[in-house]
């Protein structure tokens, strides 16, 4: 047997789960092991990332000993398009206050 963390967040709540799976498990074993499917039923295997500290996996992928898996939430805004829309705006704000002569 080999302990790993399982790890999820929300911005409302956090959790780090510690379980024990055979050392054979994989990513998905160990979430299911973990129970942390039961404890935030908006998990979706299907449609959630997950990966080993910070590092994209596959749930069928292989663990090691003190592996933190951790489930990823959907992103809600595409992180490109979100700073292109802070350079505008902040363009314009700039040009709104610069007095003209």
């Amino acid at each position: 047997m080999i302990t790993v963390e399982v790890a999820y967040a929300r911005p409302d709540k956090q959790v780090i789960l510690k379980v024990s799976v055979p050392e054979n498990a994989t990513l998905e074993t160990a979430m299911r092991a973990s129970g942390i499917l039961e404890q935030f039923p908006e998990i979706d295997l299907n449609q959630n990332k997950v990966g080993i500290f910070g590092k994209l996996a596959k749930r069928d992928g292989p663990l090691r000993s003190g592996d933190r898996v951790e489930i990823y939430r959907p992103l809600l805004a595409d992180p490109k398009q979100a700073r292109r829309e802070r350079a505008t705006q902040t363009r314009q704000t700039k040009s709104a206050d610069t007095p003209s002569l």
